[in-house]
């Protein structure tokens, strides 16, 4: 069984992989500010506790409990991510950089910080998005979301080949519109395809298995457009 990091899984796609994983038998550690939905579900296969991607305090409590409890991870999901649809004139500097924090600057912190505790088989999935990829289509408001989630996926490019001696290997997803709460939050009223529950499995799978057949990849994993 494979011990597995999932950050941002008090909702949506990261809460349903973290139950996929622990049913399966997998170790989990579930990653959330909020880790009280993952708490509730009482699960002997799952660990949790309040955590903050842009803080380096809690990126340490995570480090002790993987050096404590587990000695190596095998799997890393970063799928924790901020969403904000505001237009770019109305967007200040300090919003801007909100979002960069989390899905930029605390998705490569916290990977180099596990990534010592990785084996050579090991995989790195961050998930991004369709709007990050470029000649995509794009929308209005999402200037500061749909930059940063093209970060990381050059990020995921430049980390294979940096590790693609020594492992772990890396790939990234850019998902389509998923019926999330953060997707709710940003366009009230808009119905997507995909449910977490479908995406999660997905993700689960490839996260077990794509490193098999792919390292430094970006996969489009979208039915619709958006």
């Amino acid at each position: 069984m494979a011990n597995i990091i999932i950050t941002g899984s008090s909702r949506g796609i990261g809460f349903q992989m973290a139950k996929l994983f622990a049913k399966e038998g997998h170790h989990v550690l579930a990653l959330s500010r909020n880790e009280k939905p993952i708490a509730e579900l009482a699960s002997e296969n799952i660990h949790t506790f309040s955590f903050d991607i842009t803080n380096s305090k809690d990126i340490g409590k995570v480090l002790a409990f993987v050096e404590s409890n587990w000695k190596q991870v095998d799997v890393l999901i970063n799928n924790a991510g901020k969403l904000l649809n505001k237009p770019f004139l109305e967007t200040n500097s300090s919003e801007f950089q909100e979002v960069y924090k989390v899905n930029v600057f605390g998705v490569a912190e916290f990977t180099k910080t596990i990534i010592p505790k990785m084996p050579k088989q090991g995989h790195v999935v961050t998930v991004s998005s369709m709007g990050g990829v470029q000649g995509s289509m794009k929308f209005p408001g999402l200037s500061a979301y749909s930059s940063s989630k093209g970060a990381v996926i050059t990020l995921t490019e430049l980390w294979a080949e940096e590790f693609k001696e020594t492992g772990p290997s890396f790939n990234v997803l850019a998902l389509g519109a998923v019926q999330t709460e953060m997707l709710e939050e940003a366009f009230p009223g808009y119905e997507a395809p995909t449910k977490p529950l479908e995406m999660a499995a997905y993700i689960k799978d490839f996260a077990l298995n794509g490193n098999k057949l792919y390292n430094g990849k970006m996969l489009q994993v979208s039915n619709s457009t958006p």
